[in-house]
């Protein structure tokens, strides 16, 4: 590998002042705009534009740079257009995310400019799976990923550093130590000299640089570059500076002393260049009036086009369509040999779709906590180390937050990451990474992202609170995931191969209490499908039981006994997915039965069947003849014991429930 060649003071002396000078110009027009009222928010950078234009001149143009709040520079120095960018500014229709989006929380991959979301330090794992990317390729690609000192603090950044020296990864973490994270100063964040000192207990290296002086900035992010990419090592480096400007206008500085902006006025990173070159003999006054001007003449036409530019206009159909990225039909006959048929458990459904879609698409890998020599927890991926090879068989520290975002990572670079959570209730700690940072990239700015998550779930073998909840409503809620619920082997198998087909995130939760207690038939490949179709299990006439997963083998078992004490037929249809979810399939077996029980082992507070009750009522109360009742397990956490379990749980009650809706 080469690493590319410093990027010199004395021959590219006027390139570099005018980097530095262009984001502090439209700054400080931007400042006078919202005092005039034209704009209504801005998070200036005001004070640090040498950590920006140092590391976009330092690094390559396909290098990925994760940028935050301050990192104009970056995008000006790496020539994004400044149209779009203005009216992304300003949320107009234009800009990259046409209105979806606010100021920096965007992405442009043909820059390779990757942005932020309002969680801090959630992007770092990404920046992790950017750079898994680059070695899985084999390319000389880095990848630096921005936080502020106060991100530091938080659970993900531990992750991130954790993780990438864990796995050996080319990416720079690039602390903009700017004093104060709004307005909490660093004496209440940290107690270490430097946050540089934070790199020795990952075991990477770590420097600490004047984040004012654009020379010692672009040394040494060029120095970082060559190390990580050379040496397939990651990096932390603080770069100290100060931030001139409240977090953002609105907050104001009045929690600063006076004398500390002094201080750091003095130190202004243009100022300091100035004096260099100056020194140098390689600027004049008259040069830099003459350069402003040439900035201010560069922006000016762009941002004036960009403020009179027309607002979003609002379609519905238009902002649904953008959540989603449509799945392409499949290359090979959607269809299977059925002469090699074979009975399996569920698990080995599991496990056999999952190896298959390995073996016929190189992007896909699997990752998660004790996947690769053990095999998992439940021995879904055993054997595939042997198989498949380090590579795209990871394991990962304890770190649901970090792989997620990794994940992201790795889907942004065309990979199809499957992650496992050990036991579906160990989601809530990748919560954030899910629901505000996978589940909305595509409707913000992104690329399709094909990210599958398998979780373990259900009670039913007494393992107590925190291995046995049924979490999949939680998500339902979340625009832009798919989820997942098979009920047999036979879903399993084909479900989790569409699963993987699909160009988008999904959750696909695998009961655990099924996994080797029924079987189906399979054949030798998945058939892939749509995802969002109910299945009718049953055929009836006089009640329609909907669930999904273990309810439905619940309401097998029930249904048998009431059909002859009652002499009717009951009709079953399993959900299979619950987004999307088929409430056409749904409601032509209301409107054919006129009565409707809804099962499920979530808790009746505003579990999955809380959202079909509504929309039953509201587009099949006409065809009802009784109310539309749930059955549903207990609201309360599941308990350890089986005795107490076996109580809690929603199918004790399916009799009384069926019986109470037959009564009207």
């Amino acid at each position: 590998m080469h690493a590319q060649p410093f990027f010199s003071i004395e021959k590219n002396a006027v390139q570099l002042y005018r980097d530095l000078i262009l984001p502090r110009r439209i700054e400080e027009k931007m400042l006078k705009l919202l005092r005039q009222n034209r704009i209504s928010k801005w998070f200036s950078g005001i004070g640090q534009e040498a950590i920006s234009v140092g590391t976009a001149r330092a690094m390559k143009p396909d290098d990925y740079i994760l940028t935050m709040h301050r990192n104009l520079g970056v995008f000006t120095t790496r020539n994004v257009p400044l149209y779009p960018l203005f009216c992304q500014l300003l949320g107009k229709k234009d800009g990259f995310t046409h209105g979806r989006e606010r100021s920096f929380h965007f992405g442009i991959p043909d820059h390779h400019i990757i942005g932020m979301i309002s969680h801090l330090a959630a992007m770092l794992p990404v920046a992790d799976g950017l750079a898994l990317a680059s070695v899985l390729k084999d390319n000389d690609r880095a990848t630096v990923a921005f936080c502020g000192e106060g991100s530091t603090s938080e659970g993900d950044f531990h992750e991130a550093l954790n993780l990438a020296a864990v796995w050996d990864l080319p990416v720079i973490f690039l602390i903009e130590n700017n004093g104060y994270a709004l307005s909490t100063p660093v004496r209440e964040q940290y107690r270490c000299a430097s946050l540089a000192d934070r790199a020795v207990g990952y075991g990477m290296e770590g420097v600490s640089i004047d984040g004012n002086s654009l020379s010692e900035v672009l040394k040494t992010m060029t120095e970082a570059r060559k190390f990580v990419t050379e040496q397939r090592r990651p990096m932390l480096i603080e770069a100290r500076t100060f931030r001139m400007r409240g977090h953002e206008e609105a907050s104001g500085t009045a929690y600063v002393p006076g004398e500390l902006l002094e201080s750091w006025a003095k130190k202004d990173p243009i100022l300091q260049f100035e004096a260099e070159l100056s020194d140098k003999k390689l600027i004049t006054e008259k040069d830099k009036d003459l350069y402003r001007k040439e900035a201010d003449d560069l922006f000016r036409q762009a941002l004036e086009k960009a403020l009179n530019a027309g607002e979003p206009v609002f379609s519905e159909q238009e902002e649904r369509s953008n959540m989603f990225a449509v799945a392409q039909p499949p290359a090979s006959p959607n269809g299977s040999d059925n002469s090699s048929l074979q009975e399996v458990r569920y698990i080995d459904a599991v496990r056999l779709s999952l190896m298959k879609c390995m073996e016929n698409d190189s992007q896909v890998l699997v990752m998660g906590q004790d996947i690769a020599e053990y095999g998992g927890v439940f021995k879904v991926t055993e054997g595939f180390l042997g198989k498949f090879g380090r590579g795209r068989v990871r394991n990962t520290p304890i770190i649901e937050s970090g792989i997620v975002g990794a994940a992201l990572g790795l889907a942004l670079e065309g990979f199809k990451p499957v992650v496992e959570m050990q036991f579906a209730d160990f989601i809530t700690c990748a919560f954030n990474q899910i629901v505000n940072n996978v589940a909305k990239s595509k409707y913000r700015w992104s690329p399709p992202i094909n990210i599958t998550i398998r979780a373990p779930h259900g009670a039913g073998v007494g393992a107590g609170p925190f291995h046995s909840q049924s979490p999949e409503s939680w998500f339902m809620q979340h625009p832009g995931l798919k989820v997942v619920v098979p009920a047999s082997a036979e879903d399993a198998y084909h479900l989790l191969a569409s699963s993987l087909a699909d160009p988008n995130p999904v959750l696909f939760f695998e009961h655990k209490m099924l996994y080797r207690s029924i079987k189906g038939t399979i054949p030798d490949q998945p058939v892939i499908e749509e995802l969002g179709r109910a299945r009718v299990v049953r055929e009836g006439t006089d009640i329609s039981i909907i669930t999904y997963g273990m309810g439905v083998h619940w309401a097998l078992r029930d249904v048998e006994a009431l059909e002859k004490q009652y002499g009717i037929r009951i009709e079953i249809i399993d959900l299979r997915t619950l987004m999307p979810l088929d409430m056409e399939t749904v409601c032509r077996s209301v409107t054919k039965t006129n009565r409707a029980v809804l099962l499920e082992e979530a808790s009746s507070v505003l579990g999955p069947m809380a959202e079909i009750s509504a929309r039953l009522q509201e587009t099949c109360f006409q065809d009802l003849d009784a109310p539309v009742l749930r059955c549903s397990s207990l609201y309360m956490p599941v308990p350890f014991s089986r005795k107490l379990e076996q109580h809690y749980l929603a199918d004790v009650r399916l009799i009384e429930t069926i019986e109470r809706v037959l009564s009207y």
